[in-house]
């Protein structure tokens, strides 16, 4: 359950509820702690949200409210939702940093970074994470790490703006050569 207040009068409260064959989000609108509109959006598979609920709590909005008074609320429950998820992905993202200094391997550095992060909604690792070498997990963990620490100009980021610049102009050089076909 996931509550977002508009303002001293208005709330939603968001639930996560069972179906016969999948699941759905409810959205209640309460003024003053009375209910005064409900909504549902139901789903098979997942939802790709920027955090959870924002689809039923944008509905109920829209709903409820029209024009600009909607938008001002949509734009509330967009802040709300956004702070909240950005603490946890800090969090977890320190806890994965803090947490690999312990580790000696690289290897065991990578399990200890992905092991935090898988924790944050909206993080999903490709199929195929396992089967990378550990210095490119390494790469990319510390690339979601550096996100959430909201890191700008670390060494990370400049060996891959360098690895960027190169990989460009390796493919301008490949554009500028006429293809022979065999």
């Amino acid at each position: 359950m996931k509550t977002f207040k508009l303002n001293d009068e208005l709330e939603i409260v968001c639930e996560w509820k069972k179906t016969r064959i999948a699941f759905k989000h409810v959205a209640t609108l309460l003024r003053n702690g009375a209910e005064v509109c409900e909504t549902k959006i139901c789903y098979q598979n997942r939802t790709w949200e920027s955090f959870d609920f924002q689809s039923v709590a944008h509905k109920i909005v829209r709903q409820y409210f029209k024009g600009e008074v909607a938008d001002a609320f949509i734009k509330r429950v967009d802040d709300i939702g956004l702070i909240r998820d950005d603490s946890l992905l800090k969090t977890c993202s320190f806890v994965a940093a803090l947490g690999a200094l312990e580790c000696k391997e690289t290897a065991d550095q990578n399990k200890w970074k992905a092991r935090f992060l898988k924790l944050c909604p909206g993080i999903d690792f490709p199929a195929d994470f396992d089967k990378l070498s550990e210095e490119e997990k390494q790469r990319r963990l510390d690339a979601a790490i550096a996100v959430g620490l909201n890191k700008k100009g670390d060494d990370y980021n400049e060996k891959n703006s360098n690895l960027h610049t190169e990989r460009e102009n390796a493919r301008a050089k490949n554009k500028s050569k006429p293809k022979i076909l065999e």
